[in-house]
């Protein structure tokens, strides 16, 4: 059975490509979907104000692919007005875009037509202005490389890891959420922030500028497609659904903009981001959005003995919808490899202190009736492997259900965000004794994983130092999953 699809973008390869026009599957997923052509420019609503710098500071970005198509992005710094966009892309087509203020002068077009499997590059023009040159692919064949990422704070750290990431041979990036801080400036960090915490549409947009502006980060979106979700950093720390709607609004216009995506534009009424990305028959990609849906963290949160509230069959990570939707389409994925990229830890993680039992709230392990029925879909799978970020430190270790193996969790560090240095060496200890095989919360990188359709391997990369803009990047460890076969090993 192959993974439901949703159609929600129109547009073709030699025309504009701008709407947002969405249709409901009964799963009430979003996944790419085919296009159609449209030669319709919309109304001008705001005369353009001649560009007199370069508008293309933020780079160039793209995502989403499917077998023929795939999602090219920018953005208009200083624009103001409405401005037509000129979008090329080699070998395949060019066409006109419009930016306006009320999108942040943000750009997105489908390009369709692509052959399965090929190379593109890609660029803007605005104005007597060029965009740097982007490189985006069709996604379908026999092998694939992706690396997946997370967790970017700008105070923390540089950006070293991007550096490396751009030069990484890989098809795709899977961008786990934390792509920005909504924190307010301080004096602690190695950058600061620009402004306060980020509350308005206005402050959010800044905020993903401020990050963009950074070369690697650039060089790292130009270099392959990325397919993406967000965690909590987006709007405010470990927020839930409970959070200010105003805010959460403003959060979410700001992170779809930003994001080379193709879903619809937010609604005052929601937005849902999870969905399913499939490469032909060898891998199929899996979404998930465990914030907006999520419960309040019980037992008054952060990492604390259990207690009443925390059994309540109630509590959700993932809402009743998003939970229906992961529990049908993983299940009937006909996909070799199914990758389910997630927020928080996912596996069962208590931390032992003998006389008490401790558990991190706002992990999997806080709702353990929705971690059990979770569980329960990855063994209903095929080759099922979770992908999580969140945590900034590394693991990989079997995900276990009663006496059984269910999948396998490969939990990568942060790109620059800092794990407590005091706390690392108790992290990981805590997670070998609840069975990790490795856990490392000293270093900063990212994770590339290979995929045939016999294996899996897994090469965590990370840098020397996430202090200096340019630091060498090594693998530490490497390992290996083959298919059909549950449960991951290590490799010499």
């Amino acid at each position: 059975m192959p993974i439901s699809r949703r159609t929600f973008l129109v547009g073709g390869a030699s025309a504009l490509v701008l709407a947002a026009c969405s249709g409901d599957d009964d799963d009430g997923s979003a996944s790419p979907a085919s296009t159609t052509t449209s030669t319709t420019m919309p109304t001008t609503t705001a005369p353009a104000v001649p560009l007199t710098a370069d508008p293309f500071a933020l780079g160039v970005a793209s995502g989403d692919p499917d077998a023929t198509s795939a999602v090219i992005w920018t953005r208009l710094l200083g624009a103001e007005g409405d401005h037509d966009v000129i979008w090329e892309v080699d070998g395949v087509g060019s066409g006109v875009a419009r930016a306006t203020p009320a999108d942040g002068h943000t750009v997105r077009v489908v390009v369709d037509g692509l052959e399965p499997g090929t190379w593109h590059d890609y660029r803007f023009r605005a104005g007597d202005f060029t965009s740097p040159t982007g490189r985006t692919r069709s996604a379908t064949g026999d092998e694939l490389r992706f690396a997946f990422a997370s967790c970017q704070d700008w105070r923390d750290g540089l950006y070293a890891a991007h550096e490396h990431l751009a030069a990484e041979d890989v098809d795709l990036v899977v961008w786990l959420g934390d792509y920005i801080y909504e924190g307010g400036s301080s004096d602690s960090g190695i950058r600061p922030h620009d402004g306060p915490a980020c509350e308005t549409l206005d402050q959010y947009r800044a905020r993903y500028a401020l990050y963009r502006s950074d070369p690697n980060l650039r060089a790292a979106h130009a270099r392959a497609p990325w397919f993406v979700t967000w965690d909590d950093h987006e709007v405010v720390n470990n927020h839930t659904r409970e959070v200010d709607p105003a805010r959460r609004a403003a959060a979410y216009q700001a992170w779809w903009e930003h994001m080379p995506t193709r879903l619809p534009k937010p609604s005052p009424t929601g937005f849902e981001i999870h969905r399913s990305l499939e490469w032909g028959a060898l891998a199929a990609f899996f979404a998930l959005d465990g914030r907006q849906h999520r419960t309040p963290q019980p037992c008054g949160g952060s990492i604390v003995p259990a207690c009443a509230e925390r059994d309540d069959p109630e509590a959700t990570m993932l809402g009743a919808a998003q939970e229906a939707w992961i529990a049908e389409a993983l299940p009937a994925s006909t996909a070799t490899w199914n990758i389910v990229a997630n927020q928080t830890v996912m596996a069962q993680s208590p931390i032992d202190l003998g006389p008490t039992t401790l558990f991190n709230m706002d992990q999997w392990d806080g709702y353990p009736a929705a971690q059990r029925r979770m569980l329960e879909v990855l063994g209903r799978s095929t080759n099922p492997v979770v992908i999580t970020g969140d945590i900034h430190a590394s693991a990989v270790g079997d995900i276990r259900l009663d006496d059984g193996v269910v999948g396998v969790e490969l939990v990568g560090t942060s790109i620059s965000s800092e794990f407590p240095a005091d706390l690392a060496p108790f992290f990981e200890s805590a997670a070998v004794a609840a069975g990790a095989q490795m856990a490392d919360a000293t270093h900063r990188g990212y994770v590339v994983c290979e995929l045939t359709a016999e294996r899996l391997r897994a090469d965590y990369r990370i840098v020397e130092s996430a202090l200096v803009a340019s630091s060498p990047v090594s693998t530490s460890s490497s390992w290996e999953i083959t298919a059909g076969t549950p449960g991951v090993r290590p490799l010499a």
